[in-house]
């Protein structure tokens, strides 16, 4: 993508990867050869997962807990997002969303059933999914262009967070082995499907003019971000305090947790606020190497993405 400025990239009207296929229309950086895999695991429903599965830690426990209960309902948007548009896409595209689809139905079965092992440790995890419909039921008579937004900004935040857990070990050091596996594994296809919803709407807007496209992802990105990281913290607070924290102790842990150390959340700010640049595209940053490392039989050879 040399050679262009922040408006080229938000322009669509020529095909950056041969015309004669019509795969993408300009503004893509998802790299030519990428393919999308589907790797079916089904993970082990006998595993005794401890109700403090993450290092013993109810903390660290709540967060993914809260991330994981939002997931099945969460994937089953983007599917049917990605249905309303797949007819009329250039084949290549269309056969992407056929592999993306196939991704999140099986990430959406694995987390119902890690889900399933957190309710039967005396959580109720239900609110939480309830919370997701609403939030998305916001969505209701609004032209679906608008869900294709949403879905983009979504899609991102899971492949900020995907890559910093597989770049940094820390995050998942001391967790069960069962649920450390589930979470690298979703993580690795979230990486690898990251830009496909964007693709997509590169096509789907291209008679847009560049400011339109532009403000209405940036918008929405900044919006729908906010409010789903804010219902993260609140679903994990409330599993605190069904461990018995008080309100204000689960609140001091969890923003200790997440801004501190380990920190996640402070560290991948940055790599967040990209979405709200113009000539965004999620694959300007290259993370096949993260996807070679978890495909790899001899995964502590392959070189970590930078």
């Amino acid at each position: 993508m040399t050679g262009q400025t922040d408006s080229d990239l938000e322009r669509p009207e020529a095909l950056d990867k041969g015309d004669a296929a019509g795969i993408i229309a300009r503004g893509s950086a998802t790299p030519e050869e990428h393919a999308l895999i589907v790797r079916d695991r089904r993970f082990d429903r006998n595993a005794l997962v401890p109700r403090w599965w993450h290092s013993n830690d109810p903390v660290a426990t709540a967060w993914y807990n809260s991330v994981s209960a939002s997931l099945p309902r969460g994937e089953a948007f983007f599917i049917d997002t990605l249905r309303e548009f797949r007819e009329g896409l250039p084949p290549q595209l269309s056969g992407e969303i056929k592999a993306f689809i196939n991704q999140e139905i099986n990430h959406t079965r694995e987390h119902v059933a890690f889900n399933r092992l957190v309710a039967d440790h005396g959580y109720n995890v239900e609110s939480i999914d309830q919370g997701i419909k609403v939030m998305l039921a916001l969505t209701e008579g609004r032209p679906k262009e608008f869900n294709l937004a949403i879905s983009i900004a979504l899609e991102h935040f899971a492949a900020i967070i995907s890559r910093q857990l597989l770049t940094d070990p820390r995050y998942l050091d001391g967790a069960d082995p069962v649920a450390a596996d589930i979470w690298r594994w979703h993580a690795t296809e979230e990486i690898e499907h990251k830009g496909l919803v964007f693709d997509v709407w590169l096509h789907v807007t291209r008679d847009w003019s560049a400011w339109k496209r532009y403000k209405t992802r940036a918008l929405i990105a900044a919006l729908i971000t906010r409010k789903y990281f804010g219902n993260r913290i609140r679903d994990a607070i409330g599993l605190l305090e069904q461990d018995g924290y008080s309100r204000r102790r689960a609140k001091w842990k969890l923003y200790a947790f997440l801004w501190w150390k380990p920190g996640m959340m402070r560290r991948m700010f940055t790599q967040w606020a990209t979405i709200l640049m113009p000539g965004f595209h999620p694959w300007k940053h290259d993370d096949r190497a993260l996807i070679r490392k978890l495909d790899s039989p001899y995964s502590d050879a392959v070189m970590p993405a930078e």
